[in-house]
């Protein structure tokens, strides 16, 4: 009540600045009380809302708010130092409402949110909402209602436009690969039972990523879970709040869930109250399912592959076929469906490896003003995923490799070009690749491979600053080895990062 509360004041104050259905409200905030409220917000106004990430740098930010052009910003004290400078490079940008600012604001276009919403302890004493279907303009399934950034492979990111009834689809999917488990069983689905204690959520993942905000965020404030947000993940804190709060569920990318299990003081914390584990975005090893099982033996760990294209989760491998098929990431949702192609979109025989397209009601419609990248994304519904997978007789996907060039630490998406380009901008540089090392667990880690031109000089550390100055720190490589020839490359010239892998396995053996 509090946090809707709080949505509708907001949404007044949004549409008393003059936002109009379809404008766009940007949100650049860690995980704070504040990002649902203004998240539910900008959608009660009928705005675009659009979450920009956290972690980016200022001009990167630039990039999101110029692109989108977003109209308000609604960002937290640290990323307003950070976006301050780049604001009068953003001119669409009407307003900026700031959260939990440290000093007096001068600028008359720059506003304290709890001027407007009152501090979070407060939204208690606020009117009580009025009713959303006759106090706010009224939105249709098929419209417009985020844009959600993904990183593009050309170093840009693109903004994938997301309706109503993509973010409901996912929703409804989610439930019924949780229904689906218990019909596989022989058993019908519980039925909400309010006599039950709460549900809670531990968040660790950012609400800014469609994990977070479509898979998490949302069907927990829907159901009326509580959800407990981290600062930033810490497995003993994660312990100590599992513990204190009686979490029910967590997850979000594997690294978590390991980092818990692995966890040297596990046994002195009282973690009785879990009953799932869910995670996805990145390779899970198959031995964590039985790790998890064998710590909770009444839980259903489940985890599940989908993009930002597909408004999250699309597949999902959940309770005991999750334990029976511990590779693979499941099967699509009962509204979609899946294929296995070639290169020309031909669709290829069970077993065989090829690019996984998908399509249903949780596809995106396309890319904001980029008609060329929709194109060339969508075919038909279908929207190519630029992961290589294969499928079994029983229809359940197998990830095998990534075609985009990509690596992901910690559940954060790193194309590697968009890495090779800062480092190509340095003098010093004639070949650079960025691959991907494991990592226990972060999943993997970036390191740069890179050739230099005669005659010149770089330390490694002079190179990861020079990269830090232009991306985000999850981005930097955290080790950087020098080679003493051109990359391998193949006959069209392209660097064969697996022969390079092959090469550098060999050195260090």
């Amino acid at each position: 009540g509090a946090t809707r509360a709080a949505a509708a004041k907001l949404a007044q104050q949004l549409i008393a600045d003059g936002v109009k259905p379809g404008d766009r409200v940007a949100i650049v905030m860690r995980n704070v009380p504040e990002w649902p409220a203004a998240f539910w917000g900008g959608v009660l106004a009928g705005a675009i809302v659009t979450p920009l990430n956290a972690w980016w740098t200022g001009a990167e930010l630039e990039y999101g708010l110029t692109d989108s052009g977003a109209k308000i910003l609604i960002v937290d004290n640290e990323r307003y130092e950070r976006v301050r400078e780049h604001l009068p490079n953003c001119p669409e940008i009407k307003k900026v409402y700031v959260s939990r600012a440290k000093e007096e604001i001068a600028d008359p276009s720059v506003a304290r949110l709890e001027t407007m919403i009152g501090c979070v302890n407060d939204w208690a004493k606020l009117e009580p909402a009025p009713d959303v279907f006759t106090a706010f303009p009224q939105r249709g399934p098929d419209d417009d209602v985020t844009i959600f950034y993904t990183s593009g492979t050309t170093g840009k990111p693109k903004g994938a436009v997301i309706s109503h009834r993509n973010i409901i689809s996912n929703m409804w999917n989610s439930a019924s690969a949780q229904a689906r488990a218990f019909l596989r069983r022989g058993e019908a689905p519980p039925l909400p039972d309010p006599s039950l204690p709460q549900k809670s959520f531990l968040i660790s993942v950012p609400f800014f990523h469609a994990t977070g905000c479509f898979a998490i965020m949302i069907p927990a404030l829907m159901r009326g879970d509580k959800i407990v947000m981290q600062r930033k993940f810490d497995a003993t804190q994660a312990l100590e709040l599992i513990q204190r709060e009686r979490i029910t569920h967590f997850g979000g990318v594997p690294t978590i869930a390991w980092q818990i299990i692995e966890h040297p003081e596990i046994d002195k914390y009282d973690l009785s109250s879990i009953e799932g584990v869910a995670y996805g975005g990145a390779p899970a090893a198959p031995e964590l399912v039985n790790r998890i099982k064998a710590r909770w033996p009444a839980s259903s760990p489940s985890q599940g592959w989908g993009m930002t294209e597909t408004s999250a989760t699309a597949v999902s491998n959940v309770a005991e076929d999750y334990q029976r098929k511990p590779s693979s990431t499941g099967v699509p949702a009962p509204t979609g469906e899946a294929k296995i192609v070639d290169d020309k979109g031909v669709e290829l025989a069970r077993g065989e490896v090829g690019e996984l397209w998908y399509k249903g009601p949780i596809v995106v419609r396309g890319y904001w003003n980029k008609p060329e990248a929709t194109a060339e994304t969508f075919v038909e519904g279908w929207v190519k995923t630029g992961d290589l997978a294969k499928m079994d007789e029983e229809g359940f996907i197998y990830i095998v490799d990534r075609a985009k060039d990509m690596l992901i630490r910690g559940g954060e998406n790193i194309y590697c070009v968009e890495v090779e380009n800062a480092i190509y901008e340095h003098p010093a540089i004639m070949d650079a690749a960025v691959i991907g090392k494991a990592h226990q667990t972060l999943g993997e880690e970036p390191i740069a491979v890179v050739h230099l031109k005669p005659g010149m000089n770089a330390s490694a550390d002079e190179l990861r600053h020079h990269v830090a100055q232009k991306l985000a720190a999850f981005k930097v490589p955290v080790e950087v080895i020098f080679w003493p020839s051109t990359l391998p490359r193949n006959a069209n010239g392209k660097i064969v990062k697996r022969e390079l892998k092959a090469q550098l396995e060999q050195q260090r053996a």
